[in-house]
């Protein structure tokens, strides 16, 4: 079954996929009229009840100028609401986070999660495939290669220079000092490459379906049973970053395994040093949204 949840035109999104040919069923609800005695949102309760994983790409789309984390104070109560809802309806499903600022979003889904006593650290994931699904098409392009061969790493998190991709991972591609440098820059601002070319319209939305959509996929094939390995978001002792993306297996019982990094080159060494400050600032910004409240 798949339940679609927002403010407006949900039931005229959830007609438009049911007519697409698959075993699901299809239901889109909108937020309960407001009523007295007040009661618990219906809409969200009926989405969420039950639900094995939830998928939450709500919020504001970036305009020009704008950075991920410019979203922050609209986008952080969105997903703070649905997270207490998935608390309340579907504890221990498995919760994806698209939301920009992802860096601060998934931190505050987790502290949501602790506060209503249901967090498990296995369920609760940011989306970073959209950073992968970039650098491999930036890196095949430059290199006459086929996009489908090619499966960049991308560590650290997903805004700015906290995304950090590993060409050296990569074999066969050969970089200039130059190329690997733009090819890089790149992939961390791709985002901003939309946002400029909408004018004003709205940032990354189809190839944030096509990476929303790999990503979930996977998880399904995971969660009956097959073994999937793919980048995410996640609580991590990989770093001193409380969460960090990295390639994860994931499993039955969702996070699986974070696996570990490997040896990075002196250049990406370099951007990692870099980045780890700011990764940090943003994961402390999502906590504090809910902790000093």
């Amino acid at each position: 079954e798949l339940s679609c949840y927002d403010i407006v035109g949900t039931p005229g999104v959830a007609a438009d996929l049911s007519h697409i040919p698959t075993k699901s069923t299809t239901t889109g609800s909108l937020p309960s009229p407001v009523s007295w005695p007040p009661t618990h949102d219906k809409g969200l309760a009926d989405t969420l009840d039950g639900a094995d994983v939830v998928v939450i790409p709500a919020g504001v789309p970036r305009k020009p100028g704008m950075t991920r984390d410019d979203l922050f104070n609209t986008n952080a109560s969105i997903v703070q609401k649905l997270v207490e809802g998935c608390a309340k309806f579907c504890p221990e499903a498995m919760i994806a986070i698209i939301s920009n600022p992802v860096n601060s979003t998934v931190p505050i889904a987790a502290e949501v999660l602790k506060k209503a006593g249901v967090y498990n650290k296995q369920k609760l994931v940011g989306v970073t495939t959209l950073d992968v699904c970039r650098a491999n098409t930036f890196v095949a392009n430059s290199q006459g290669m086929d996009p489908r061969d090619v499966d960049v790493p991308v560590i650290g998190g997903h805004a700015g220079i906290t995304i950090l991709p590993l060409f050296s991972r990569v074999p066969g591609v050969n970089f200039s000092d130059e190329e690997l440098e733009k090819i890089t820059v790149r992939t961390q601002f791709g985002g901003d490459e939309v946002v400029a070319s909408k004018a004003g319209a709205g940032s990354a939305t189809l190839s944030m379906a096509y990476a929303g959509y790999l990503f979930t996929e996977n998880l399904l094939k995971a969660l009956r049973g097959e073994e999937v390995t793919q980048c995410a978001f996640v609580e991590s002792k990989l770093t001193d970053a409380q969460y960090f993306a990295s390639p994860v297996r994931f499993g039955k019982n969702g996070v699986e395994e974070i696996l570990p990094l490997g040896e990075l080159s002196a250049y990406e060494k370099a951007w990692f040093d870099k980045m780890m400050p700011e990764l940090k600032a943003q994961i402390q910004k999502g906590v504090d949204f809910v902790c000093e409240k």
